[in-house]
């Protein structure tokens, strides 16, 4: 079962958005809710402390919790999607906003494709996939698309084919900018690591001029 959660983040309308999966099932994290109008979803359960929401009306079943929680309302709403069966998740309005939270959301996403549950997180005109050992990430990207793999700890035996600059067995240390902007070369792109975690980003655009 697919569910998308709505975060609070930017979200830009492209063809890479229009081209995912629907939903079974929508839970909005928050002020997440004010993209449901534009992707043109029906809010399942909206989840929160509903402190960035405060100006929304909407028709979506809530579930309020106090301010001071143990949880982010992004984790809140994964929990509630698990509750409710789903057996993968789509994080949208994944990137921009506070930095804390989209740091969290990405770290999140690895920790949570790495228990088993895959986790998309996309904005639209970025999106972002877990990389974990034994879990190739293969794309169709156009010649030109920037991606980077974003090691979240030490990296060993990455590869990279279909790249501008392809790797073979490299070793990436933690938080190491050498596989930040690398470039599609058109068609398949493969990216693999033999130990280690990572995030793979892809712009949704070619590189501007």
């Amino acid at each position: 079962m697919l569910a998308w959660i709505l975060v609070g983040g930017r979200l830009t309308l492209t063809p890479a958005l229009a081209a995912l999966p629907r939903p079974d099932i929508v839970i909005a994290a928050d002020g997440g809710a004010r993209h449901a109008a534009a992707l043109g979803v029906r809010i399942d359960a909206w989840v929160g402390d509903f402190d960035s929401s405060q100006d929304l009306t909407l028709d979506a079943p809530r579930e309020v919790y106090p301010a001071a929680k143990d949880s982010t309302d992004a984790e809140l709403a994964v929990q509630v999607a698990r509750q409710r069966g789903a057996t993968e998740l789509v994080v949208l309005g994944a990137f921009g906003g506070r930095f804390d939270h989209a740091f969290a959301l990405a770290l999140g996403a690895c920790r949570l494709s790495a228990e088993g549950l895959p986790v998309t997180l996309h904005s639209g005109d970025e999106a972002g996939y877990p990389l974990l050992p034994g879990e190739p990430v293969q794309l169709e990207l156009e010649a030109g698309q920037i991606f980077s793999v974003l090691a979240a700890s030490a990296l060993r035996g990455l590869n990279l084919r279909g790249a501008r600059w392809p790797l073979h067995g490299a070793e990436v240390p933690l938080g190491s900018g050498w596989t930040v902007s690398n470039e599609a070369a058109g068609g398949p792109l493969t990216a693999e690591v033999s130990a280690g975690v990572a995030l793979l980003t892809v712009l949704s655009e070619r590189r501007r001029a």
